[in-house]
């Protein structure tokens, strides 16, 4: 009977030493510190789409102004209005993390806007193939800010802020949307338009 109770008594404490070292060791999200070298590349990150969006807002004017296509016109204006929120969220953002709204200049963008300026200087103006240029420079845009709130917003989660996660996924479902309707634009319309253009 005693060998018995001496099994028994063995048998809970390596599951208890079992279960806490499982404890101990398991990833639980906000694990990261607010000084962690994580938490420093988020804010980096962070400042760089800032950068990113404000530069947005001055460009989407111009991208209007060169734009043929009422839609595409239209397109351009709507995301001009969701670009000045985009902006206004990632204030929202800083704010929650106590940190002041800076940015840092973001190369890939920088790059991006610049060859969309270049679009507008080889197509000629009024003419649909020069909206399938704004349309290709916009949806490279799009694409990249799709990536980068992606990956933020999971940063954000890891680091246990979650209301800011929250903030960027509102803004990644919105620029999915707008590159879903730039889509539409060029296959329902500006592309076929396009092809029938002679030099």
């Amino acid at each position: 009977m005693k060998l018995h109770h001496l099994i028994k008594t063995i048998i809970m404490v390596k599951t208890s030493t079992t279960q806490k070292s499982q404890s101990e060791t398991s990833y639980a999200p906000g694990i990261a510190s607010g000084d962690s070298m994580l938490s420093s590349f988020f804010e980096d990150e962070l400042k760089d789409i800032y950068w990113a969006e404000k530069n947005i807002v001055k460009t989407l004017p111009k991208m209007k102004k060169a734009a043929t296509s009422e839609k595409l016109q239209q397109a351009f204006e709507d995301h001009l209005q969701q670009t000045q929120t985009h902006v206004e969220r990632l204030e929202k953002a800083f704010e929650l993390m106590g940190k002041k709204a800076q940015a840092k200049k973001c190369d890939a963008m920088a790059g991006i806007i610049e060859e969309g300026k270049g679009i507008i200087e080889e197509t000629e103006k009024g003419t649909a193939t020069r909206d399938v240029g704004l349309i290709l420079a916009a949806q490279k845009v799009e694409h990249y800010e799709i990536s980068t709130y992606g990956g933020l917003a999971q940063l954000a989660t890891t680091l246990g802020l979650n209301d800011v996660a929250d903030l960027l996924k509102q803004t990644l479902n919105e620029e999915k949307e707008t590159d879903e309707l730039l889509t539409e634009i060029a296959e329902t319309d500006v592309n076929y338009e396009a092809a029938t253009e002679e030099e």
